[in-house]
């Protein structure tokens, strides 16, 4: 195929399934799982992943898909209107140009970006393929450049390859050691493979080489991981200051808000939200935010109404998750159902993530101790502990254990979660519980108390049964 003929179908766009397209998909996809009709479950993911991009994908003649565009380098595209400008227009900007310059790497890169980017954003891990070609295109025109090395690793992290990602990052900060892509996927991979003294190190290297709203937020969390949540919080304030678009706004106002909501401070991160929300009023991620705020400040009827609107558009497991337990919570007529099919959901999402490539025993292991087979939860998080070993997956695998009756072995990853100084409710209550079942009463209801005052709507379900278990074991005194 000519060169310019084969960059016009490779960056002709493919027709991007509307948010309702595919959640429709994903709602097919679990029903014909649940009927088991003899499809294997990859398969079906495969015929999943062409109805989530609405079947048309546009391929050149090396196998290069059509790929929207993240905010990038490439040398004839300015960067800053990327990033600040609308990114449906920067994507209509870049198609346009690699099918001028197909040979322009920081084109293809940028590209690359743009699908990992996408995946995260609408809950299509389909685009990780893409994002893996576009990357690999870059890399073939200009060997070793460190856009696409450092996309390489962003995508990498995406799919929660963090070990991959690491030396991704590396090699790309070998070549550019200014590169902020690289030094936060760097940060990104070492906070995820649970070493955290050395992501501190690679945050404070970060600061000081590239300072910025994602340096900053990064650093913050790197802090709170570790206890420091007054550190996390100036931080946080200060890169809200710096924020020079609404799209960092939108970011770091979340930031905020999702600190202040872990400390049961409700109020102040519905604050937090709303500013988020008006500088864009469709970032998901403040709006899952601030349904999760509503309902921990007992606006039920509120938080379900906003997460209907955000599992709407992204139907990733978390969002899915807490809309089930407000559906099971609220326990009208038909609520039963309707949290089933949020469970359902996450199946399907975990089964398309799967075949892109994703990883996904955190999530399958979180979502199944709770509303699945606690097997499978225990499996999925075995395997994921043997990955990483960090607090999330300490305590995943401690409440998998628990919930598979095995709590004595459980409490040490359960201590284990709570010992940076991290703090987070969700875990606190799931160390009391394990410490309730293992008969160290005394110890739970310490735990039990502590999740309670830190956040006492941690979640809907889990904060009621804290309080019932609190009340087994003052009656049992």
């Amino acid at each position: 195929m000519p060169r310019a003929t084969e960059a016009t179908a490779a960056a002709a766009a493919p027709r991007t399934a509307s948010p309702a397209e595919r959640v429709d998909a994903l709602r097919r996809f679990a029903a014909a799982v649940r009927r088991g009709r003899g499809l294997h479950v990859a398969s079906c993911a495969v015929l999943l992943a062409v109805a989530m991009t609405a079947g048309a994908v546009a391929v050149g003649g090396d196998g290069q898909d059509a790929a929207r565009a993240l905010p990038g380098v490439s040398r004839a595209v300015n960067a800053d209107v990327l990033v600040r400008g609308d990114l449906d227009t920067a994507i209509r900007s870049l198609q346009e140009h690699v099918r001028r310059q197909p040979r322009d790497s920081g084109a293809w890169a940028t590209l690359g970006l743009a699908q990992v980017e996408r995946a995260r954003t609408d809950g299509d891990p389909s685009r990780y393929d893409q994002a893996e070609r576009a990357l690999a295109r870059s890399l073939a025109l200009r060997p070793g450049n460190d856009q696409a090395l450092a996309g390489q690793a962003a995508l990498a992290a995406a799919r929660h390859h963090f070990a991959a990602a690491l030396d991704h990052a590396d090699r790309a900060l070998e070549r550019n050691p200014y590169s902020e892509r690289a030094l936060c996927s760097r940060i990104d991979a070492l906070v995820e493979l649970g070493r955290y003294a050395e992501a501190a190190e690679a945050a404070t290297l970060a600061d000081r080489r590239r300072p910025g709203v994602p340096v900053f937020t990064r650093y913050a969390y790197v802090h709170e991981l570790r206890g420091d949540v007054r550190t996390a919080r100036r931080v946080l304030h200060q890169a809200l200051a710096s924020a020079a678009g609404p799209a960092d706004v939108a970011y770091v106002a979340t930031a905020l808000g999702n600190l202040e909501r872990g400390r049961g401070r409700y109020g102040t991160a519905l604050r937090h939200y709303a500013r988020a929300l008006a500088a864009d009023d469709t970032y998901l991620p403040a709006l899952e935010g601030r349904a999760r705020a509503q309902a921990a400040d007992g606006d039920r009827a509120g938080a379900i109404v906003t997460l209907e609107q955000v599992v709407a558009r992204s139907p990733l497991p978390g969002p899915l998750v807490a809309l089930g337990e407000l559906y099971e919570d609220r326990d009208a007529p038909g609520d039963r159902a309707k949290a089933r099919e949020q469970y359902a959901l996450v199946d399907a999402w975990t089964a398309l993530a799967r075949a892109g490539g994703v990883d996904v025993d955190l999530d399958t292991a979180l979502a199944a101790a709770d509303h699945g087979d606690t097997a499978e939860a225990l499996r999925a998080a075995r395997a994921e502990w043997g990955r990483r070993r960090t607090v999330h997956t300490a305590d995943a695998l401690a409440w998998a254990l628990h919930r598979a009756g095995r709590s004595a072995e459980a409490l040490p990853y359960a201590r284990r979660a709570t010992a940076t100084g991290y703090r987070d409710a969700t875990f606190l209550y799931h160390r009391g519980l394990i410490e309730k079942a293992a008969g160290r009463d005394r110890a739970a209801r310490a735990s039990l108390t502590a999740a309670l005052e830190l956040n006492p709507g941690f979640s809907p379900l889990g904060a009621r049964a804290a309080r019932a278990a609190l009340k087994d074991l003052e009656a049992a005194r």
